[in-house]
């Protein structure tokens, strides 16, 4: 299935979503720039998606570094807030350091800060966990089964969480959806993103699999992070107070999530889209039928 996720196909499972996700209101057209600098001197804060506007996989998007630095240079606020669930905001941060880019802890906002706020009125359920080999939801503060490899271990849990699907089967999927059939439980998706750009293409998310949930139960998850408005209130909470909303621009490549998400909260945005979910795609053919309109469009830094 993986040589068949393209803009298309991301764009089309995103508008099968579209009842479940926010409202906004948009700008009648967008605004086209040649450059993100062109938009450094109206605003104070900046929120920067990750994954397609900060990094395709393992490598920088070009300029990306320079940009955030001289935005740092200048005084700017800049928050990186992404989807991933996966790392911890430590190993985010290391992560981002590696590839160059100079971030603390209190400018990362994950979807996973929202989520484990929730787990934390939860402590007494013990949940099966979506997560790469190895992890143990100590982390979340959570008591959970990761890997699910075996029918039992599905049945024996109050409820999932969907952090993320690396290493995540069709088969593991066919299990968590007839358990969930047969005794309806809570699932927590900390990751709300359908497919990420990798170097070599894209990547199923945990959005796609809780979006097959959805499609095949009448379940329907609780979700953390863009375009969900809890990760940007978390976001904007963390700006100076005398910051006005119309000064703050969130930066990404996906209309559904960070224009979407954005807007549902008040602030500007901007698309990006030479190295994300539209790479070498003509986007206004997709906002047109979304109608989800940023307020700017720049290929590149």
């Amino acid at each position: 299935m993986q040589d068949e996720i393209n803009a298309d196909w991301v764009f089309a499972q995103y508008e099968r979503m579209r009842s479940i996700l926010p409202d906004a209101d948009f700008p009648a057209s967008s605004v086209c720039i040649d450059e993100l600098a062109g938009v450094f001197d109206r605003f104070d804060a900046f929120l920067f998606d990750a994954f397609g506007v900060l990094n395709v996989g393992d490598t920088p998007i070009p300029g990306a570094v320079q940009a955030i630095a001289d935005l740092q240079r200048r005084g700017k606020q800049v928050f990186v807030l992404t989807n991933g669930a996966s790392l911890s905001a430590e190993a985010a941060i290391r992560k981002f350091r590696q590839l160059g880019y100079d971030f603390d802890a209190h400018h990362f906002i994950a979807s996973r800060e929202a989520l484990s706020r929730e787990l934390e009125g939860r402590p007494e359920q013990r949940w099966g966990l979506m997560a790469p080999e190895g992890a143990r939801g100590e982390e979340l503060s959570v008591r959970a089964i990761c890997p699910l490899h075996h029918r039992a271990n599905f049945d024996g849990v109050d409820g999932f969480i969907l952090l993320s699907s690396a290493g995540w089967s069709d088969a593991q999927q066919n299990m968590l959806v007839e358990s969930l059939r047969e005794n309806s439980r809570p699932v927590l998706v900390g990751n709300p993103d359908i497919a990420a750009p990798r170097e070599t293409g894209f990547s199923l998310q945990a959005g796609w699999y809780a979006a097959d949930i959805i499609a095949r139960t009448n379940i329907h998850p609780q979700f953390f992070g863009k375009p969900f408005t809890s990760v940007f209130e978390q976001a904007l909470s963390r700006l100076a107070p005398d910051v006005p909303k119309d000064r703050v621009l969130m930066i990404g490549d996906t209309l559904h999530t960070d224009i979407l998400g954005g807007a549902a909260v008040g602030i500007k945005t901007l698309l990006l889209t030479d190295y994300g979910i539209f790479a070498g795609r003509n986007v206004q053919p997709f906002i047109g039928q979304s109608r989800i309109v940023p307020d700017w469009i720049c290929a590149g830094y």
